[in-house]
């Protein structure tokens, strides 16, 4: 039945490669448990036995958020089995975890991205460009004035770039089109010139490595985390932290809600919601530095 399930989560609710492995390991990881300590299979698990194993996990030292991750994997396969008549109740819906710490989302100042663009990266001419050069600055653009996830960037395709737009894939596999900028659109035409007299044309995907072949992700990572160091002393300097700066920059500039779930691909506003928190510190600074009663008790 597990197999039904994850064919189930790919063909139909279409499921990442990503988001599928990480269901398929918790489920395995929870079968061989009870396997091992209860000599139980998956389908006859009980409250308890999952309670056990939630136990066992925190002993081992695993994060607050991976365990909630994990029952939910569970929470949702028992609900695939009640909605096939397998079982009439789910016995991980009980389960109590402990509250996971939210944290607000960290983003670059917007004067940060401006040395980030006008400093380090570009600001040559094309001609003096190399090709590394080009494909460094346009990868962190994309990332900062399009919002795109790490997965999406790297499997953006030269067609995916048609009237001034991009169309990018999404989680579950979701395709949205996010509107580029003038100043973006020569940059991708700048990079393709370069790379094409590099490679010539028959590269699919529009951002490759030097050897002309598909980015990775930690390959994207450590570029990222490259650039970004030179710029802010942020612990995390992830592609995520481009992402966030651009949910965050166009809230504090005036964009709605609603526009910035679409352009990121949210399935939902209250995803979306968390990067008003960080507008209202932005705002929370700015009375304590303007208003001339802010400091009084």
């Amino acid at each position: 039945m597990k197999e039904k399930y994850l064919a189930y989560l790919k063909f139909e609710k279409r499921f990442s490669e990503h988001s599928l492995k990480s269901y398929q390991v918790d489920l395995n990881q929870f079968e061989c448990f009870i396997h091992f300590n209860f000599e139980e299979k998956l389908e006859k698990a009980t409250l308890d036995m999952i309670r056990t194993w939630v136990v066992s996990l925190k002993e081992k030292g695993l994060k607050i958020k991976s365990i909630h991750r994990k029952v939910s994997s569970l929470k949702s396969y028992y609900k695939f089995l009640i909605k096939n008549s397998v079982l009439q109740t789910n016995p991980a819906a009980l389960v109590q975890l402990p509250k996971t710490e939210k944290r607000l989302p960290e983003f670059l100042k917007e004067t940060e991205t401006q040395q980030l663009f006008f400093e380090e990266l570009g600001g040559d001419t094309i001609e003096t460009l190399t090709f590394e050069e080009s494909r460094d600055d346009l990868m962190l653009q994309i990332l900062y004035q399009t919002g795109v996830r790490l997965s999406e960037l790297i499997n953006i395709k030269d067609t995916d770039y048609v009237n001034n737009n991009i169309k990018v894939l999404g989680k579950r596999n979701k395709e949205r089109l996010i509107p580029v900028s003038e100043g973006l659109k020569q940059s991708i035409l700048n990079y393709q010139k370069i790379r094409n007299l590099e490679f010539g044309q028959t590269t699919e995907y529009l951002l490759v490595k030097n050897d002309g072949l598909k980015c990775y992700e930690k390959f994207v990572y450590r570029k990222v985390k490259y650039y970004l160091s030179k710029v802010t002393k942020m612990k995390k300097k992830s592609p995520h932290t481009l992402r966030h700066s651009f949910a965050t920059h166009l809230l504090n500039n005036g964009a709605d809600l609603s526009s910035i779930k679409d352009l990121l691909g949210h399935s939902s506003l209250a995803a979306t919601q968390v990067y008003t928190h960080n507008s209202i510190e932005k705002m929370k600074l700015i009375y304590k530095s303007a208003h001339p009663r802010s400091a009084q008790k």
